[in-house]
């Protein structure tokens, strides 16, 4: 009997470093209508599968290995915000937007409820897989963070405090770290012993001596000062997303202005850097503050999109909107920074759709990207890094 020849050998996945510059979009998807717009999106462990929650009140399943829409969910009832895969490719979770505020598990495979997570009595901001269990985290505007198994419906644990609108496990699953507009600081807390006080306190309201920041209900006059002089609140802050660095290292916060973003050291919570949207200030637009879309039925004042930015797969590099209708940005998280600790980017990643929400798969080198479209880039070996 002739033995079978060896499979032949897989390509070596390239550094991120060398494709970062050279990422374009490959495949575009439309939405059901013109004005729809994702406001959340996520990859399921394996980096094949891509879940996109719409402004529609539908979740989007595409293949991403094979550049494919597979299905719609709908979830017209209850609304849908948040999705997010659990360990399992064909279960998901995702915050309802209207009738309750109950978090839903469903079924992808035959558009089945598996149970229930209620508990919250205002609208979810944040929910968060832990990445070594069945175990995830809820932010709410009811001013509690909830933990819960996906095996009970009940919350096995609860944190009562001010404004945690943005939550986040660290790669270890050993910290959870839990941020609070309202006080300007971002609390850390050991996953196991999470009903005890944090074991470290970031206050940032040191951002409001960094240029380029919208602080108090107004912009920024260049040197941090608003320009209106109104108290500090919790949506005049608007942040968006909480997300550590695959290494653990740093941990970015997100937030919904044209401006940019706040990048710490995960370990001191220091101020690394602002990273920065330079083509867009200066002036400010006002009107163009909107930059991570947000769900129907909630304003602006309540709950915000995803988010804007991401981390590449190995901590290093930052992907983001440019704040502007076309084009995403990339920072080099280990460049150099000013005399005012602004990061400015290295490069511009063209595209003719507007960058509302961005997510990086953990298995492939390969982004996505949507706001009234979803777009997948993959490298492209012909192309250079465009230089803003």
């Amino acid at each position: 009997m002739a033995v079978p020849p060896p499979p032949p050998p897989q390509q070596p996945t390239q550094k991120t470093s060398e494709i970062i510059g050279n990422l374009r979009p490959t495949k575009l998807f439309k939405l059901s209508k013109a004005e729809t717009a994702v406001t959340s999106l996520d990859f399921d462990d394996s980096g094949e599968f891509l879940l996109a929650a719409c402004s529609d009140e539908s979740l989007q399943l595409y293949n991403a290995k094979e550049g494919k829409h597979i299905k719609t969910l709908l979830s017209k009832k209850y609304g849908a915000h948040l999705a997010r895969f659990t360990h399992h490719s064909q279960s998901i979770i995702y915050a309802s937007t209207k009738s309750d505020d109950t978090i839903r598990y469903l079924s992808t495979h035959d558009n089945q409820f598996l149970r229930y997570f209620k508990g919250h009595t205002a609208p979810v901001t944040t929910l968060a897989l832990c990445p070594s269990s069945d175990t995830f985290l809820s932010c709410s505007l009811d001013n509690t963070v909830r933990l819960w198994s996906l095996s009970s419906p009940s919350s096995q644990g609860r944190l009562n405090l001010s404004t945690p609108t943005l939550a986040a496990y660290d790669p270890s699953a050993s910290v959870i770290a839990i941020a609070s507009p309202s006080t300007s600081s971002v609390l850390l807390y050991d996953l196991r012993n999470y009903d005890k006080p944090p074991f470290a306190t970031f206050d940032l309201r040191t951002l409001d001596s960094l240029p380029h920041v919208v602080t108090h209900n107004g912009l920024s006059n260049g040197n941090g000062s608003s320009t209106n002089g109104s108290n500090s609140s919790p949506v005049s802050r608007d942040w968006t997303k909480l997300e550590f660095s695959n290494d653990g290292k740093s941990l970015i916060v997100a937030t919904n202005t044209p401006t940019g973003h706040l990048l710490l050291d995960a370990f001191s919570g220091d101020i690394r850097a602002f990273v920065a949207r330079p083509d867009n200030y200066p002036p400010l637009d006002p009107s163009n503050l909107r930059v991570a879309p947000y769900p129907p039925s909630s304003s602006p004042t309540s709950i915000p999109g995803q988010g804007d930015i991401t981390f590449s797969a190995d901590g290093r590099y930052l992907i983001g909107s440019s704040g502007l209708d076309t084009d995403a940005l990339i920072w080099d998280t280990q460049g150099p920074v000013d005399e005012e600790k602004v990061l400015y980017p290295m490069g511009v990643l063209p595209c003719d759709k507007k960058v509302g929400v961005v997510e990086w798969n953990p298995r492939y080198n390969m982004l996505a990207t949507a706001d009234q479209e979803v777009v997948f880039w993959l490298p492209d070996e012909h192309v250079r890094m465009k230089v803003p």
